[in-house]
């Protein structure tokens, strides 16, 4: 299965000047927990639910510290043309539980693809290889290309 087939189309996005109180009350409407980061019409990063308590609330920052302040940048993602089997592996990795995707056609945003959306896809065999990844102690526990 094509992760096109699988993903949530349907994305909330943020820039990276807002404050992360409007990040966060994003997240709360759409009943997620990661935001892409859009400037100027190109994807610039990724904001989790995580990154606004550990890099934000952690710190002591405020509720309007800029996105781009606590933001990942650099993100991972995947192709909407490639399998769902690739985004388990790619989740399992890096241990993150959503991945942007773009077309390889103009290299647009064209959803999100969760572990939720790749248990429910593969009978749970993508999902397990995963999991099993992401639950593992250590390890990356981030978006970014660079590590």
């Amino acid at each position: 299965m094509k992760v096109s087939e699988c993903m949530t189309a349907s994305v909330e996005t943020v820039s990276s000047e807002q404050p992360i109180r409007e990040a966060a009350q994003f997240m709360l409407r759409a009943d997620t927990g990661a935001l892409p980061v859009f400037d100027g019409g190109s994807l610039r990063g990724m904001v989790t639910d995580r990154d606004i308590t550990v890099r934000a609330v952690a710190e002591g920052r405020g509720p309007d510290t800029p996105v781009r302040d606590v933001m990942t940048d650099d993100i991972l993602f995947i192709y909407d043309d490639q399998d769902v089997e690739d985004a388990a592996m790619l989740m399992s990795d890096r241990q993150v539980r959503r991945l942007p995707v773009k077309s390889r056609e103009g290299d647009q945003l064209v959803g999100i693809v969760s572990l939720a959306d790749v248990s429910r896809s593969s009978k749970g065999e993508a999902a397990a290889v995963a999991l099993g990844g992401i639950t593992d102690p250590g390890g990356e526990h981030n978006q970014s290309q660079e590590s």
